[in-house]
Formats: structure tokens, sequence, C-alpha cells
């Protein structure tokens, strides 16, 4: 029986602390009064400290971190953060958003370097830091491109193209913002149809929201006229810079024709996001918009006036991750930050090619930083044979001490794995990834009970995800 086995209510004994606290002379009846006085103590658990230690040092054993092994969720969640960037945040943990003005000198400079980092490497003009997540940053810009519409008089504008393709998070952003979501498809190729596109196009569309790759992995390469064509109708195109890994010093999205754009500095610019923070979504916009960001105030940190309406964060967003993000660029420099891309797409098409004789590969076309596979050639959907499923191989991947990739997503594709392996990751690290992707697969052929039951080595089996979903249980209904 190991620490995490139990709970740590129900490794509670009377009598056990952890901890003393010196008395401070108080008398607690003379502390609170009415409602806010306990008739009962609070039902904690009671363990001595070496019980604390254990039980909490074998949870944090039970995560899936980069630091222990290969993420092939890669940019999306996680990816490699060089050591040297938490020395450098260290520097700044004693800093406080309130502190005066003057005394914040050195950090102004580092916003003011990250501006200009980012408008050279995506080719916008400026950018707000004060978004603190991608859909944040998502939300943000759409409010900007209403901001611009409303400003010129052109209220008609309500619009939004997504491709059928996107993020979720897209068409959330959109609809949280006010505007209607117009689906456009995408073709055989997996890129957006333009002739799908042309139809939808009129007086009422206030834009269009895209990522370049798309969440397929594949290059727009029909992004110059879709800008035409949008900017055509008046309307302006936003970047979502989820995938924006495998551009980082090659292609820029303000040359492709992009009006706004988010970056997600916690996917591309080396913080993880993984466990749901911290994270970072900076806005960046073409030189027509510049005077609708919310902290463009005469060089200030001060808001612009004319712009409280689009204020989205009490301060200027998470400081450390824009921090790490400064330190990652300075480290690459501008010669080698366009390597990461190269390796990321490298590394991609590595596996996709290794391993396209066993799993379904829908687009056989080159891919940028991730690929989408269809479940595996002989998954029983097509053949009626094994039956694996794509959870069957992630489960799979768990007892092989691999996290499982993204699945189920995109939407596009029934069986869906999509596979991003970052640039960080050595030959030998893919090729044993390659090894066991191949071994399942096998599995799957000649015993595919094995995968209908994975995992097999980890602390508990498959769980009910549907039961944990519907009837979640929150809170300890024991006694302590």
């Amino acid at each position: 029986m190991k620490y995490y086995d139990k709970l740590v209510f129900e490794l509670s004994r009377p009598g056990r602390s952890a901890f003393t606290l010196a008395d401070n002379g108080l008398d607690r009846s003379e502390t609170f009064e009415g409602p806010l006085w306990r008739q009962s103590d609070p039902e904690l658990p009671s363990l001595s400290e070496p019980d604390v230690v254990r039980h909490y040092t074998n949870l944090s054993q039970m995560n899936f971190g980069v630091d222990t092994g290969f993420y092939p969720l890669g940019s999306c969640t996680m990816k490699y953060n060089p050591k040297i960037n938490e020395e450098a945040v260290s520097h700044f943990n004693g800093i406080h958003p309130l502190q005066p003005e003057s005394s914040l000198a050195g950090v102004r400079k580092i916003y003011e370097a990250m501006d200009a980092s980012l408008a050279e490497i995506t080719g916008m003009k400026h950018f707000t830091f004060e978004p603190c997540a991608g859909a944040h940053g998502e939300l943000t810009g759409l409010m900007l491109i209403r901001s611009y519409h409303m400003d010129r008089g052109d209220s008609a504008r309500t619009k939004i193209i997504v491709p059928d393709s996107a993020h979720g998070t897209n068409p959330a952003s959109a609809a949280v913002c006010g505007l209607e979501v117009v689906e456009v498809k995408s073709g055989a190729d997996g890129l957006v149809d333009v002739e799908s596109l042309k139809p939808l196009l009129g007086p009422d569309v206030a834009g269009i929201m895209m990522t370049n790759p798309n969440t397929l992995g594949l290059f727009e390469k029909d992004i110059r006229r879709i800008a035409e064509l949008v900017h055509g109708c008046g309307g302006l195109l936003y970047y979502d810079g989820a995938n924006m890994n495998p551009l980082m010093g090659v292609a820029r999205p303000g040359d492709m024709g992009f009006d706004v754009m988010h970056l997600n500095l916690h996917k591309t610019f080396s913080t993880p996001h993984g466990g749901g923070g911290p994270g970072s979504g900076p806005v960046g916009v073409c030189e027509k918009l510049v005077r609708f960001l919310p902290e463009f105030g005469g060089g200030s940190f001060s808001l612009n006036p004319a712009s409280d309406a689009l204020r989205v964060s009490g301060f200027h967003g998470n400081f450390g991750v824009i921090l790490r993000a400064y330190a990652y660029i300075l480290m690459l420099g501008k010669d080698n930050l366009p390597m990461a891309g190269r390796l990321a797409t490298l590394a991609a098409n590595y596996i996709k090619e290794s391993l396209k004789d066993c799993y379904r590969l829908p687009l056989p076309q080159v891919c940028k930083h991730e690929f989408v596979f269809d479940g595996l050639v002989d998954d029983g959907a097509h053949t009626g044979k094994s039956g694996a499923t794509t959870l069957d191989v992630a489960k799979r991947l768990l007892d092989y001490g691999f996290h499982a990739p993204t699945i189920y997503f995109p939407l596009l594709f029934h069986q869906a794995i999509m596979i991003e392996p970052t640039e960080t990751e050595s030959l030998e690290t893919l090729d044993e990834f390659i090894d066991v992707m191949r071994r399942i697969a096998a599995e799957a052929a000649q015993d595919p009970d094995i995968l209908h039951g994975a995992p097999h080595n980890t602390p508990i089996g498959r769980p009910d995800e549907t039961a944990a979903a519907r009837q979640p249980v929150l809170k300890w209904t024991g006694k302590a």
C-alpha cells in the first residue's frame, strides 16, 4: 500500500500534527463575532509531518511532466522550459503591480523590448500584454476588431467566419464577443476552401479567424488570396497564434495579411502551460489598429483614456511568463529562433512518415509542427478485425511511459490522433516513441484485449470517464 493509494483524510489519525503555532496571547473569543464564528472545528486531517511530505511527494510523482518524459501533445500544452528562464524570473519575485511606476523602470524596459521583439517576429506594429491566456487574447482581438468597425460607424458587421478545423476557443470567443459565427468548410486537402468562402463574404462580415498552419498542421497556401477576399469586403483577418511554433523567424502573419493576432507565450516561447496555467496571450495589431490597444497611453503604463472599454486585465498580464519568453528569445537570438520551428517541423514529418503504414494518414502532404492520424490502419472500422480505438492507443501508451497525444481532435476525423513532438526532443526519443507506437499497432492486431484493458501499469486502471464528468465527487464525505 502506497501513500497515494489513500486520500489524505484516510491517513488521518487523531492527535497527530505536522505543525505547532506559538501562543500569540489573543483571546479567540474576542477576535470574531456573529455568523463568522465557527460552531465546530473544521474537519481537517491530522497527520505527522513525514506523512504529509510523503503523501504529497508521491502525488507529485503521479503527475506526468515534460521534465520526466516525452510529451507528444507538444506546443499545445507543454514544451521544454529552459531552466535559465526560471532563474531569470526568480530575480523579480518581489515586484508588485501597485508599487510606484518610478521603481519599475527595468520591468518597463522588458515590456518595451518584448513589444519590439514580438512585432519583429510577427510583422505586427505593436502588442498589448494584458491578456492572460490564449482565449483571453482571442476575446481581446475580437473586441479590437469590433471597436475598429464601430469607430467607422459600421455597426452592421456582426459575423465572424471560422474554419471547420479551428480550435474550439475560436467560435466560443466570438460568441462571447457577441458575434455570429459562420463556418467555412475545408477542402479535401484539409485547407480552407476558397470557393466555399466567397459566398460568405459581405457587408455584415467583421472578419475571419484562422491559424496558419491550421489545426491539421498544414500551411494555408491560399492565405494571400483569402486576405485579399476578406479585405475586399471590408473585413479584417484574425490570426490564432497557437500554431506559431513552426513559423518563428520563417514567416510572419503580418506579411500574410493578418490585421490582429494573439500569441500564446506559454506555447511558443517556453513556459509550460500544463495544468491550466500560468499563461500569457499578448495581442498584436497592424498600424491602423494601434490606437485601439488598451495600454498605449503615451508610452506609460497607464491605459489610453480612449480605450478604457477594451481593458481586459487589472494590470499588464502575467509578467513571469512574459519574462520567460523574453529570456527565451534572447537566448536563441535572431539567427537561431527559426531553427526551433524547422526542428519541430522535421520531427513531426519524421514521426508521420515512420508510422503511416500502421496508422491511417488521411492527409499525406508535408506538415508543419503537428499532424493527424485517423486511428489504426487495422482498427476494425474498415477491416472488422481488432476493434482498437484511438482511446485504446492513448491508454496503452501510458503503460510504456509516454503521455498520450491529443486525441479525438480536430473533429474532422472520427479517430483523430494529433501528434506534436516539438523542437526539443532528440532523435533517440523520437525513435523510442515510434517503436512503442508500432508495438501498440502490432498488439492491436494480435491481441486487442491488451489495448481494451489498458493501462495496466499505472496507479489506477481505466476510469469511467463519463461518470467522472457527469457525477464528479468533489469533496470528502467521510469523517476526518
